[in-house]
């Protein structure tokens, strides 16, 4: 009953639309599903370190000096910025602009280094679902059905993006998706600015 409860609680913070869903969705449509888990596993292995370390704690830390969290916000959105003007500058499918690679397992932890919501979302959920006395194997547990819901989630956002892909094969096609892709992680970074 604990985990069902823990996946409830999850459920409309891991699918609705944010920072990780939103590039996740952007990156299936530029580049299909098979080139994200390079990304998704830098991604989710961040995930479970940094939600695991805010299980042992590091939420007292972040506490004690609020500014912390507005500037890894900022640097997110700066982040989350860069990512967008590589989509607007790339070209045909399968190119990212100047670097001319794909993204890799740096750009998805560094993609949730610097999610600040991501650090607020898992210090509600500790202190919802892990009791003061709670030891080290129900942080654990916590955390790993955490990463694992992220996971199913985003590989779903992902999938989305990949059908979309398939729908712009054309030059000015994906020059189009290229650009809205691009607006899109746009707003999300500015999102992350003004909240």
């Amino acid at each position: 009953m604990f985990t069902l409860t823990l996946i409830a609680f999850l459920l409309p913070l891991a699918w609705s639309p944010g920072p990780g869903n939103m590039v996740f969705a952007a990156l299936g449509a530029r580049e299909g599903l098979a080139a994200s888990w390079p990304m998704s596993l830098g991604y989710h292995v961040a995930t479970w370190l940094v939600t695991a370390t805010i299980g042992f704690g590091f939420a007292t830390i972040t506490q004690a000096a609020p500014g912390l969290m507005r500037l890894i916000s900022l640097i997110g959105a700066g982040y989350v910025l860069w990512l967008a003007w590589r989509f607007w500058q790339a070209g045909r499918l399968g190119e990212m602009g100047e670097t001319n690679g794909k993204t890799g397992i740096g750009d998805g932890a560094a993609l949730l280094i610097f999610n600040a919501k991501a650090y607020v979302i898992i210090a509600a959920m500790f202190s919802q679902f892990l009791p003061a006395d709670a030891g080290w194997r129900l942080v654990l547990w916590v955390t790993t059905v955490f990463t694992l819901h992220n996971l199913l989630a985003f590989t779903c956002w992902t999938w989305a993006g990949d059908v979309m892909l398939r729908r712009y094969r054309n030059p000015r096609s994906a020059r189009l998706l290229n650009h809205g892709s691009a607006l899109m992680l746009a707003g999300v970074a500015i999102w992350m600015v003004l909240r």
